[in-house]
């Protein structure tokens, strides 16, 4: 499970550190730019992990499925267990967002190390048992990140009125915006 270590020195730690969004009205607005990047970074890598969590969690219920049902096997229906999120109606924040995941091995060894030594390469071999014991694993990692990201969501949105609220009130131009973007300096 993700947690949040007050004083720790990742990422989600200072995001959603007690401190983050203190004396915002104080901060310069670079720094505030950088708080919201900060945290824009971190949603995109736990939607990546929760996208990765959500695919294993298709293929272990398409396995219980096809258990239930005996269709044909999981290989055979891989590309399709897996588009059907990709294709069907977004569920999420609905917000773009055009970074990269910074840690995506680093995700992707966490939601193996989930399942420990179950081996979901082959999600026929395994029991009954071991499959539903997946499965809820999954899917408590899954709503622990869900949980984590709404967080830091809700950071972002806080750093965003910020700004924008910066923007109405005069108190930044665009102009200023453009000028430190292309590293000119008033004097």
């Amino acid at each position: 499970m993700i947690e949040v270590r007050p004083g720790g020195r990742r990422r989600i730690d200072r995001v959603l550190g007690p401190g983050y969004l203190t004396g915002l009205g104080d901060l310069p607005l670079p720094v505030l730019r950088e708080r919201r990047d900060e945290a824009a970074q971190e949603e995109t890598d736990l939607s990546y992990l929760r996208r990765l969590l959500h695919a294993r969690i298709d293929i272990v219920r398409a396995e219980q499925e096809r258990r239930a049902s005996g269709g044909e096997s999981i290989v055979d229906r891989l590309a399709s267990i897996l588009a059907d999120n990709a294709l069907g109606p977004a569920a999420g924040s609905g917000r773009h967002q055009q970074l990269e995941p910074s840690r995506a091995g680093e995700h992707r060894r966490h939601a193996e190390a989930l399942i420990g030594d179950t081996g979901l390469t082959d999600v026929g071999s395994l029991s009954d048992d071991k499959l539903a014991a997946a499965l809820d694993t999954y899917a408590a990692e899954e709503a622990s990140v869900s949980s984590f990201r709404r967080q830091v969501q809700g950071v972002m949105d806080t750093l965003n009125a910020e700004i924008a609220g910066r923007y109405s009130s005069g108190a930044a131009t665009v102009d200023q915006l453009l000028d430190s973007e292309l590293g000119r300096v008033e004097e």
